[in-house]
């Protein structure tokens, strides 16, 4: 009783009297006040403004920075004449609703009605304190009167709209709505903003998933006061909240711990884009052995603007996948896929053009002996068509001529960070080397921009200076051989897209990067923790989702550039001399490459025709060879120095076999019948 008559007392005072007027004001400009600043989550934004990653504060609340020019206006105007119709009028406490609650309360000896204003609601939430009691009312009544002299309404306001609870840990009317929603509070209907103005008065009591009658009969009060059309009483309530978004989690975390005190981080990457190149990371797991992963970056190579990063199929452990792990980052073998930049090396320090033949046949340098990855070898043919087949003997040869640091040092001068123990060898070409997702993509986009890096990029207002790794001339025939690889069988788009596809050893690692004339992309598929996948191809995994993420981009591809002036576009025959077929420095003092020799069958040798085929057996000789019987030939292309012939009838035959440079060697035999 006390409590009330002190309540009384000081609305009296406030209403005109003059006389306590002067220890009104000691007692509130005395009065301690909550911190304002208090922590928001912190927001992930794309290039565009959406909302992709939301940051939970202490306890899991998810409480979002706002301003009043991201409020609906409609939204505004029907809170004040809920809430408090004469906000914009009073000093902080509506002395006429408070003498009607304390009326009301001595008349019924119970609190009826609160006659709190926005702003003593604000100073509650800021403190945290309790609700409708008069020891309450008190200390509200002193915060508002405080807080309407330190600040304005508009940022009254907008402390009440940021604090103000929604149900379960959503605080603020943007969690508010974007939970309940799925949109930001700028265009509501008037059922939406009836809801979101009823909720924070009982906010779990009012939960709409959980008592949609209560919401409803809230929502309906709200909307009588606003007069609102009938039809908005017809509108369901949602029945439950929504997840907040959570796209790029792997860069958001990344960023995040990169600058722990921002508040936002607006992004290159499109939202869409992203969600996207998610969902196709994710198809092409599935059906997968357990524990593949798979990767995903899409950036504009013209700016550096990362517009997809795909870290995982799922942000989750699920299916032993890892999928924790950011695959855009990690370093892996990259395979084949460092054979393009090799050939360009070639062509800038004049040792080959795209036309100049090489010879794919058994070498071995040192102690090292590659392999093609068929186990088969194509004897003479162009450097194009060897990239084409991307063939490892011929980009070995070249490797061996330019020397492996010269790779390396591409590789860095294009800001990657290749990772090898040891000194480079010969094997970096064919994937002997540590590299990420991100410094492919990076790498490729310099070879679509005619040889010119530019950074890849995630934040917007970054800058980095671009980097020139090859010519012009030199990144563009390349380009030009790529985009003559036929796309993978089933290809979602026939676009002009040059690819490559790598395999590292062991099956561990399948990538596909590719580009046309605004957009580079790379994929990779694999496990985490690097143990191998049967059966996993480049081309066979990795290239049809390439094509995939492309056909996603835009419906029209941007076409890849014409060749620049200087490029030289001529046939074998019509190259200089010197560039028409490749020696390697040490070719040029070697002795010439021994004639073939046949082993079996020896010279004269007489044979029983036991069956219809005879076993042929060579050496030496530059494949792929051609062997003929009696003048015929019987087989060609031959890139092994074994094979069966047929024979004909019983007598005399002679075989002979001709090598790749023309050198020849041959046998008679004898054939006698059983």
């Amino acid at each position: 009783m006390i409590r009330r008559v002190a309540l009384i007392v000081l609305v009296l005072a406030l209403w005109g009297g003059a006389v306590l007027r002067d220890r009104l004001d000691t007692w509130v400009d005395s009065a301690r006040l909550p911190p304002f600043l208090i922590e928001t989550s912190v927001e992930m934004r794309d290039r565009t403004g959406a909302l992709m990653r939301v940051f939970p504060v202490e306890d899991g609340r998810v409480r979002l920075a706002l301003r009043l020019d991201q409020v609906d206006p409609a939204y505004l105007k029907m809170l004040v004449a809920y809430e408090d119709k004469r906000f914009f009028r009073h000093k902080g406490v509506d002395v006429l609703a408070l003498m009607r609650a304390a009326g009301q309360a001595l008349m019924s000896g119970r609190v009826v009605s609160g006659g709190s204003t926005l702003t003593m609601q604000t100073a509650r939430l800021l403190e945290n304190s309790g609700t409708g009691r008069w020891a309450g009312k008190l200390r509200q009544i002193r915060l508002a009167l405080a807080l309407e002299r330190r600040l304005s309404k508009e940022e009254i306001l907008t402390l009440y709209l940021t604090h103000a609870p929604y149900g379960g840990a959503l605080e603020g009317l943007r969690a508010g709505s974007l939970a309940w929603f799925g949109k930001e509070p700028r265009r509501l209907t008037m059922a939406e903003a009836a809801l979101l103005v009823a909720l924070p008065q009982a906010p779990e009591s009012r939960r709409p998933d959980r008592y949609a009658k209560a919401a409803e009969t809230a929502r309906a009060l709200v909307l009588a006061r606003a007069d609102a059309p009938a039809q908005s009483r017809l509108a369901p309530v949602p029945r439950q909240m929504r997840p907040f978004v959570r796209r790029a989690p792997h860069l958001a975390d990344q960023l995040r711990a990169s600058n722990p005190l921002a508040g936002r981080h607006d992004v290159t990457l499109d939202a869409r884009l992203q969600e996207q190149m998610e969902e196709l990371a994710a198809r092409a797991v599935r059906g997968q052995v357990a524990g593949v992963s798979a990767a995903v970056v899409v950036a504009d190579h013209r700016s550096g603007e990362v517009l997809a990063s795909v870290g995982s199929p799922a942000y989750s452990a699920r299916g032993g996948a890892l999928g924790f792990v950011d695959m855009t980052r990690s370093l892996r073998s990259p395979g084949s896929t460092l054979k393009p930049f090799v050939y360009a090396m070639a062509f800038d320090q004049g040792l080959a053009q795209p036309d100049t033949l090489i010879d794919d046949s058994p070498t071995v340098f040192g102690r090292y002996a590659p392999q093609n990855f068929d186990g088969q070898f194509r004897g003479e043919l162009t450097v194009r068509e060897a990239l084409q087949l991307s063939l490892n003997i011929p980009p070995v040869m070249l490797m061996q001529e330019l020397g492996p640091a010269r790779l390396m040092g591409l590789m860095r001068q294009g800001g990657a960070v290749p990772q090898l123990t040891g000194k480079p060898g010969l094997a970096v070409v064919l994937g002997g080397v540590g590299l990420t997702l991100n410094d492919l993509v990076q790498l490729y986009g310099g070879l679509a921009q005619g040889g010119v890096v530019h950074p890849l990029i995630w934040e917007q207002g970054q800058t980095h200076p671009v980097r020139r790794i090859l010519s012009q001339k030199a990144a563009w025939q390349v380009s030009h051989i790529l985009a003559s690889i036929a796309p993978p069988a089933g290809a979602a788009t026939t676009r002009d897209i040059a690819y490559k596809t790598g395999t590292s050893y062991g099956h561990r690692d399948a990538w596909a990067v590719g580009f046309d004339g605004a957009h580079v992309i790379g994929v990779w598929l694999g496990r985490p923790d690097g143990t191998p996948v049967p059966g996993a191809f480049g081309g066979a995994l990795a290239a049809p989702l390439l094509f995939e993420a492309f056909g996603r981009i835009a419906s029209q591809p941007t076409p890849l550039p014409p060749p620049p002036p200087d490029t030289l576009l001529l046939s074998t025959a019509a190259l200089p001399v010197p560039l028409q077929r490749f020696r390697s420095r040490d070719a040029l003092f070697a002795k010439p490459a021994s004639a073939p020799e046949v082993r079996f069958p020896p010279d004269g040798a007489v044979l029983r025709r036991d069956d219809e085929t005879l076993s042929l057996k060579l050496a030496a000789g530059v494949l792929p060879l051609t062997v003929l019987v009696d003048g015929v030939p019987v087989v060609t292309g031959l890139n092994r120095r074994e094979t069966l012939l047929s024979m004909g009838e019983p007598g005399f035959s002679r075989i002979s076999v001709i090598d790749a440079r023309g050198q020849s060697a041959s046998v008679q035999i004898r054939l006698q019948s059983r």
